[in-house]
């Protein structure tokens, strides 16, 4: 696919980092102590489920228990939307339940590896969104032709392609964890997507905006081959105008009251 002469022209490289460690002022703060951290889970949870990233009761989100035990999970068994206080857990590094009911995710290496490997980061988040799925399948580069599609900043998303089976041992995460990099989020084709943040709220909203560029882009190339898009210059300039931590906040909390809502 080749811009014409509205659209960009950088080659495609996966990353984009930058976003993932710009999220500081209105992007909300790390959580100070594990009862917020637990919370904070809840709501994340919630959030996905507003956005229409529920896949029954598979997909999760994690938050960094700021006491270095480990993570705040939900429970396996239960849908986003279906997430309270009585459905998390404390899960350590050496993926043993500290607080909470029953057995730990399979995938727990997913956060737990990239968590451990950035302690910069407080969340990170594994869902099964229909369109990064459905858009991993073309192998195709994930180009800015909306305001979603930048927030890698003109490059390609990173791909995760060792395996399209869970994400059950440390090697795996390890891995995934390379894969990601220092990017918002990855694909990981024949499986779902990867995001993280230096926030919650920026997390989320990582996810969110991924599964949004990937079905902006499928409905594009269902109509035809794409020709207009941002080159690496104005990609670059609407990744900061769009998606610095003020917008990823306005974003969440949108999310927040449209959890309310519904």
């Amino acid at each position: 696919m080749t811009p014409d002469q509205g659209g960009g022209g950088a080659a495609m490289q996966a990353g984009g980092g930058a976003d993932v460690t710009a999220e500081g002022g209105q992007g909300g703060g790390a959580a100070r102590t594990p009862a917020e951290a637990k919370a904070m889970a809840v709501r994340a949870s919630r959030a996905l489920a507003a956005a229409g990233q529920s896949d029954m009761v598979w997909g999760h989100v994690a938050v960094r228990d700021p006491d270095g035990r480990g993570i705040w999970i939900k429970a396996p068994g239960w849908g986003f939307e279906e997430i309270d206080d009585e459905r998390v857990q404390l899960v350590s590094f050496d993926r043993q339940v500290l607080e909470g009911e029953g057995a730990p995710h399979k995938e727990c290496p997913i956060h737990l590896e990239i968590l451990q490997r950035r302690p910069e980061l407080e969340c990170t988040v594994h869902t099964h969104a229909q369109a990064a799925v459905a858009f991993a399948a073309l192998d195709t580069p994930l180009l800015p032709i909306s305001h979603e599609g930048t927030l890698f900043g003109g490059r390609d998303v990173p791909r995760f392609t060792l395996t399209g089976a869970l994400v059950q041992t440390p090697e795996l995460g390890a891995a995934l964890a390379e894969t990601l990099g220092d990017a918002p989020a990855a694909l990981m084709p024949k499986h779902g997507l990867v995001a993280a943040g230096t926030s919650v709220q920026a997390a989320v909203m990582h996810a969110v905006l991924l599964d949004r560029a990937c079905q902006v882009q499928l409905r594009a190339m269902a109509a035809g081959p794409v020709r207009v898009y941002s080159d690496a210059a104005e990609a670059a300039a609407k990744k900061s105008e769009c998606w610095n931590a003020r917008q990823l906040h306005a974003g969440w909390e949108y999310l927040a009251r449209k959890d309310v809502v519904t």
